[in-house]
């Protein structure tokens, strides 16, 4: 089972391309990598795989998205998740508004009522602090206890697949471990992990495949495994060169990353 991306380009306001001919699959049973700098085009790639690129006055005009080979990109938004692909948008985006318990129950909107409860049940026992601030405002809880309420909004709609963005960002060291430790988790549940994240170290340290996406294109795919060992992986993303040295210590790049050459 697999969730795919096949040649797509996305283009904004009929003039803007932003993606440019990618590939990618997520397995049911895995976690995938996707990294890139700011603007290389990977939130607008998960757009196109959630249905959510005309709300951005944007469109996929050649390629497709598939979910276990059955095309997903002519679907709207609340069809994709319904098909069983949910999505954690970058900055949480959670209703300050709702209570904690309010906004899970929105998470299962186009899911049966009659489980509910065991729904609500199974997300409070991956998420304690979800569970003794069930009653609280959203608004009120830290940010990582607001990124825990957004990845476990998205579990109440059962996905096969879940695709998080950034869910690192602005986090403290130690809330990164725990949310690094809960997508394993969500892995080894059954769901399908496609990771975007600028902390590369953290994705590919649990990742089983991964992909680099600069300037709309995918420029390299392969293992994590071989991700982390790769020469122009460690010095442009993971902070460290060949050698070890620390990229603060570097003002000016001598070698061209190998698939610019």
């Amino acid at each position: 089972m697999t969730l795919g991306v096949h040649n797509i380009e996305v283009v904004y306001e009929d003039v803007m391309l932003v993606v440019k001919g990618a590939s990618m699959k997520v397995p049911r049973d895995g976690i995938v990598a996707l990294l890139g700098a700011n603007g290389a085009g990977k939130t607008s790639l998960l757009r196109a795989m959630t249905g959510l690129l005309d709300v951005h006055r944007g469109r996929i005009t050649r390629g497709h998205v598939s979910i276990d080979e059955t095309p997903l990109d002519t679907r709207r938004a609340p069809n994709v998740v319904k098909a069983g692909v949910s999505q954690v948008m970058e900055g949480r985006r959670v209703f300050v508004e709702f209570t904690v318990e309010e906004n899970l129950r929105v998470g299962a909107y186009t899911r049966s009522r009659t489980d509910i409860a065991a729904k609500l049940d199974r997300i409070y026992g991956m998420f304690p602090i979800l569970g003794k601030r069930r009653s609280q405002r959203a608004g009120y809880l830290s940010g990582g206890e607001q990124q825990m309420l957004a990845i476990g909004r998205a579990l109440m709609a059962e996905p096969s697949y879940i695709l998080l963005d950034e869910p690192s960002l602005g986090l403290a060291p130690q809330i990164v471990e725990q949310i690094r430790d809960l997508i394993v988790g969500i892995r080894d549940s059954g769901t399908g992990v496609l990771l975007v994240e600028q902390n590369a170290a953290m994705a590919l340290s649990i990742a089983d495949h991964g992909y680099v996406m600069e300037n709309g294109k995918i420029v390299m795919d392969a293992p994590a495994q071989a991700l982390r060992d790769d020469d122009d992986i460690r010095e442009f993303y993971l902070g460290t060169g060949a050698a070890g040295a620390s990229l603060r210590d570097v003002k000016h790049y001598k070698r061209r990353k190998r698939w610019l050459s």
